[in-house]
């Protein structure tokens, strides 16, 4: 036991570490909006089930984004999960095309009972990306060429992203109800530049703008969930959470300037705002999960967020609000079979459909997706130490219409995970 708690004290400081000074190199140009791309939350178990869990329950998985599900954890055990993922996306807009890809870091999970039927839990996730990195050149020899204006390159650069931690605790007051709630800290920054550059820089000004978002505070999800226990081993689960709308401490800068061959000429604007604000709105989620116990689940979640409330420094007008519909299944051919390692495998698969909180020009950016996904037992009899990896694919587009500048974005995701579960609290009476 020693050796596991020296690997996940490793593995939590290097997450740690990683997460504060990295970020998700995957390049889409609507990360120039509002927070950047806000990225989808859960562990891979329900990724692979497109993004359900508000009604989950499991002894050996941490659906965070229901606190009141930390208190089906089993007594005396410890779960550890921790993550990384493959991304790649795909840019087109009808005339040309780009791709980019990244892998990296996308979570660490723990969880314990503190008594029967009282969980706790503690992670760290990415909430968004900010990356993004937009150039164009024109010379003399493109049609839309201006000899008024001459040659000149056009560079939109992003970087930084927003992380989330979060501390929480859930309970089972009585055989069917349970209540939880998170305690969440949002923290990172947000950097963008923008950059004109013409070709003849001995005589012509150069422009330059340069923006930061540094963005920091706590918040609180809750979580409520009924469960009925119904003939042969068949349950119903009802689920619903809140994160509760919040203004955010901020510190934006913007710095405009021009410059020529020689150096920066004149600062033309240059604000600083240390005491900003940035509201971010309620975010609810209703779950309803249906199945049979290990053998198959089902669930189907509706998330909604008033974004269009939101107030974001440096961004005004982009911000609509969002409505998710998200579908899931799990089904598992024989969870205790000694001999066969394929019908111990959880399959999953799932869909989802999205209003994503950007919108120009009247027009709102939609997604939508599919995801499958497995989990590999690591033990031949997984009822004693359910310990398994976890992998999941997804794909999703993001599309609009090329009148209102937006353009279509197949993004795929590849992820796996390792979730241990173990009976760490268990006092030996022989080593």
């Amino acid at each position: 036991m020693q050796n596991k708690f020296i690997i996940i004290i490793f593995v939590s400081l290097f997450s740690v570490c990683y997460t504060a000074s990295g970020q998700k190199d995957i390049n889409t140009p609507y990360s120039r909006f509002n927070l950047g791309s806000l990225q989808p939350e859960g562990p891979f178990r329900s990724l692979g089930m497109g993004g359900v869990g508000t009604a989950m329950r499991n002894n050996s998985a941490i659906y965070y984004t229901n606190p009141a599900s930390y208190s089906s954890l089993d007594t005396l055990s410890f779960v550890f999960d921790f993550g990384v993922d493959y991304g790649r996306n795909n840019i087109s807009d009808g005339g040309s095309a780009y791709s980019s890809s990244d892998l990296n870091f996308h979570h660490l999970i723990m969880g314990f009972p503190l008594s029967k039927r009282w969980g706790f839990a503690v992670g760290i996730v990415p909430w968004s990306s900010g990356y993004y990195k937009i150039s164009d050149e024109v010379t003399s020899s493109d049609p839309g060429y201006d000899s008024g204006i001459g040659a000149y390159e056009i560079d939109h650069i992003g970087s930084g992203g927003i992380t989330k931690l979060f501390l929480g605790s859930g309970i089972q007051i009585n055989k069917n109800f349970s209540l939880g709630v998170n305690m969440t800290f949002l923290t990172g920054q947000l950097t963008r530049t923008n950059q004109f550059t013409f070709g003849d820089y001995t005589t012509v000004f150069s422009n330059k703008s340069e923006e930061t978002l540094d963005l920091n505070g706590l918040n609180f999800d809750y979580g409520l969930q009924y469960t009925a226990s119904l003939k042969n081993n068949y349950f119903l689960n009802i689920g619903a959470s809140l994160t509760s709308g919040k203004n955010y401490k901020t510190k934006y800068n913007q710095l405009s300037s021009k410059y020529s061959a020689y150096g920066v000429i004149d600062t033309v604007t240059n604000t600083a705002d240390n005491n900003a604000k940035t509201f971010i709105p309620d975010n609810l989620r209703f779950g309803i999960s249906f199945g049979k116990k290990d053998k198959f689940t089902t669930e189907l979640d509706y998330t909604t967020s008033k974004w269009a409330a939101s107030k974001i420094p440096g961004s005004t007008g982009y911000a609509a609000d969002t409505r998710s519909l998200l579908f899931g299944a799990e089904y598992i051919p024989d969870k205790y079979s000694n001999y066969s390692l394929i019908k111990r495998i959880e399959y999953r698969v799932g869909t989802h459909m999205d209003d994503n909180y950007l919108i120009v020009n009247g027009e709102q950016l939609k997604e939508y997706g599919a995801s499958i996904g497995v989990g590999i037992p690591l033990r031949r009899i997984p009822a004693t130490m359910p310990s398994i990896i976890n992998l999941y694919f997804d794909f999703t587009r993001k599309t609009g219409s090329l009148a209102n500048s937006f353009h279509n974005e197949d993004y795929i995701t590849m992820g796996i995970s390792l979730n241990l579960y173990d009976n760490w609290f268990i006092k030996r009476k022989y080593e």
